[in-house]
């Protein structure tokens, strides 16, 4: 097991890529603190993780709270004897729009894209310092790298996402601090799916039927 005695945060863990990377996470032998406003889903997760003989915590609130956000990192530390990785996965496909954008939209996706995780990494870095190093994964996305039509905000978010990491990577290095980002396309999870333009979404419904 590649991550025996190693203790992590997975946020948004409760479905999608994060539920699949906690589970991961778990197997390889890592304690993970799982953090997502989603009470239901996260318990069954941390179910899932500890009948299988591992161990999980069930971390359950708005990460748009910067209490909240700085609080899993204490409570995973507390719980576990302290944190090696964090994989800031949490994020918001915000507003397609830019004329008439609604504002509260736009600020949930800064909220949770960027506010969120510089949050919960300020409180991270002195847990992984004490630890001699350790390691932090942000989720971004190709529009952070190339840039979307069809959601300007987000690629906003997800640039300034990017960004950070670069930054961070440079920062923390010559303390033994890793610092990456994944960046996938276009997905079809809960909070996404409704923001594909139907013509992407026709189309892979084309693409799977005639892999059948």
């Amino acid at each position: 097991m590649r991550l025996l005695n190693k203790v992590g945060i997975v946020t948004a863990a409760a479905s999608g890529m994060g539920r699949a990377g906690a589970l991961r996470f778990a197997r390889e032998g890592a304690a993970v603190g799982l953090a997502d406003i989603d009470q239901e889903r996260v318990d069954a997760v941390v179910e899932e993780i500890t009948s299988a003989g591992g161990r999980a915590l069930a971390l359950v609130g708005d990460l748009r709270t910067d209490a909240f956000a700085r609080d899993i990192v204490k409570r995973t530390a507390n719980a576990f004897g302290g944190l090696d990785f964090v994989w800031n996965h949490v994020g918001h496909p915000g507003p397609a729009a830019i004329e008439g954008l609604d504002m509260a939209d736009f600020e949930l996706a800064m909220d949770l894209n960027l506010r969120s995780v510089m949050v919960t990494t300020e409180a991270a870095i002195p847990e992984m310092r004490a630890r001699g190093g350790g390691a932090f994964l942000f989720t971004a996305s190709t529009s952070g790298l190339v840039g979307s039509q069809f959601s300007p905000v987000y690629s906003m978010a997800k640039f300034g996402v990017v960004g950070f990491v670069r930054a961070l990577a440079k920062r923390l290095a010559p303390e033994k601090i890793r610092v990456n980002a994944v960046c996938p396309g276009p997905s079809t999870r809960r909070c996404c799916a409704s923001s594909l333009p139907a013509r992407i979404s026709s189309r892979r419904r084309a693409m799977r039927t005639r892999r059948r």
